[in-house]
């Protein structure tokens, strides 16, 4: 016996995308076949990369609310967003729906704190430093964390992604990727793993682990997890 609710089925993530026409390679939240399972994208409509990013603009929450409750009436049985910098919306989001909701990879902080030595601690590398503030991270509860965070605020990347119209060498990226880890890390030595903020930044995340030498989560680390814990299976072992 099956019984019908929704339009289509068997997409448990749902992600809110920013209205912006930035290239999305591999491995980048916003493109499909970054995942091996199906996702369902929501275009939230005035949501501009300069919106969000720093001062996020606070008239922007009920259009993100509202795309977070048709994603969740589309059958979605989680939601997730497309940049770190709303974690300033996480309660509010995650007070809107019944599914759960995680807004940045920022969420990963106190998780990715809890495994480590207390004397060390978490590496964050954000699109743009300057834009991240205590604020961000008390809305994840990661405010008691001890953290180091880098940017790549005068990247050529950073650059392009503001651009009206984005282009950009994706190995010359990788490049500046490497290099902003890299003087985060040696910046100081207590970083033990690295937590990537932006959402567009996991296509480099293999090259960053490369470098660094440490444990490095980004949203696709987060995606994966949480889509696990919504598609258990039982297990075909024997003993």
């Amino acid at each position: 016996m099956v019984c019908g609710g929704y339009a289509t089925y068997g997409q448990r993530i749902g992600i809110l995308v920013l209205d912006s026409k930035i290239p999305r390679i591999p491995g980048d939240l916003g493109n499909a076949t970054t995942y091996s399972f199906p996702v369902v994208y929501k275009v939230v409509q005035g949501a501009t990369i300069s919106k969000v990013v720093g001062d996020t603009d606070p008239a922007l929450l009920e259009p993100f609310i509202q795309a977070a409750k048709e994603l969740e009436a589309a059958g979605c049985k989680a939601i997730t967003t497309s940049c770190g910098f709303l974690a300033l919306f996480q309660k509010q989001l995650a007070a809107a729906v019944n599914i759960p909701v995680f807004t940045s990879s920022l969420i990963q902080i106190p998780f990715v704190y809890a495994m480590l030595s207390p004397d060390k601690k978490v590496g964050v590398l954000g699109a743009e430093k300057k834009g991240l503030t205590d604020l961000h991270f008390e809305s994840v509860g990661a405010a008691h964390v001890p953290v180091v965070i880098g940017g790549l605020d005068h990247s050529h990347w950073v650059k392009a992604m503001r651009s009206p119209n984005p282009c950009f060498d994706a190995k010359a990226v990788e490049i500046e990727m490497v290099a902003a880890a890299k003087e985060l890390v040696d910046s100081d030595p207590a970083i033990a793993a690295l937590v990537l903020e932006c959402t567009n930044m996991p296509p480099y995340a293999a090259a960053i682990q490369a470098a660094v030498g440490l444990p490095v989560f980004d949203i696709v680390t987060m995606i994966q997890y949480v889509h696990l814990a919504l598609t258990q299976q039982a297990y075909q072992g024997y003993m």
